[in-house]
């Protein structure tokens, strides 16, 4: 146990525990600056540790900063894994929900996620890519598994390509909702779950 200032007893973090408080600390100051404007100084002044302790975990910023897009796109997969069996138009709202859910709760994270396309270094883009490859092939294989929608994904060479550009477009309205949309959350579910259904119909 180290004392702080006031000569209380201050917990030692596990490892575990200071590399989250790490990647927290990274989620809001990336989400808040682009890549190069980030120093590692204000990461570890905020974390009170030395950079040889940050370096420790993460050995360059590069490594930092693809471990919070890592991070991101891990919560983003495990909240909206799909339940087999289950009909994909009931899927698409407590999936979009829990989507939604998890936006509001870690909005400094949603941001420097998707502020990784636009970092110079190919390897974050890389890791960012990754991260929505995942999210389609998750997506498409719900829907391929549905007897509604199955069977339009046999008949849609443009299926993937459909639901690429339905994340891009649940991104650009999730963003906005963030910087003060008047639309509700239900409002946000509604319009992004009839986008995807009007794609597929279409």
């Amino acid at each position: 146990m180290a004392a702080n200032e006031g000569g209380r007893a201050r917990r030692r973090l596990s490892t575990e525990e200071r590399r989250e408080q790490l990647l927290s600390i990274g989620a809001r100051l990336f989400s808040e600056s682009p890549y190069d404007d980030v120093w590692i100084e204000r990461v570890t002044g905020i974390a009170g540790v030395s950079r040889g302790l940050l370096y420790h975990y993460f050995p360059t910023k590069r490594d930092f900063f693809a471990a919070v897009v890592q991070r991101e796109s891990d919560r983003m997969l495990r909240m909206t894994a799909a339940v087999p069996g289950a009909p994909v138009r009931e899927q698409l709202a407590s999936g979009l929900d829990a989507y939604l859910g998890y936006v509001a709760a870690h909005a400094h994270g949603y941001r420097a996620f998707h502020r990784a396309e636009a970092a110079g270094d190919p390897a974050v883009r890389r890791v960012y890519h990754r991260a929505l490859a995942a999210q389609e092939r998750q997506i498409l294989a719900a829907l391929a598994g549905d007897p509604e929608f199955g069977p339009v994904l046999g008949r849609r060479p443009d299926a993937r390509l459909a639901v690429r550009g339905w994340l891009a477009f649940t991104t650009a309205v999730c963003l906005e909702w963030l910087r003060g949309s008047e639309l509700s959350r239900e409002q946000v579910r509604d319009l992004c779950a009839r986008a995807l259904l009007g794609v597929l119909a279409s």
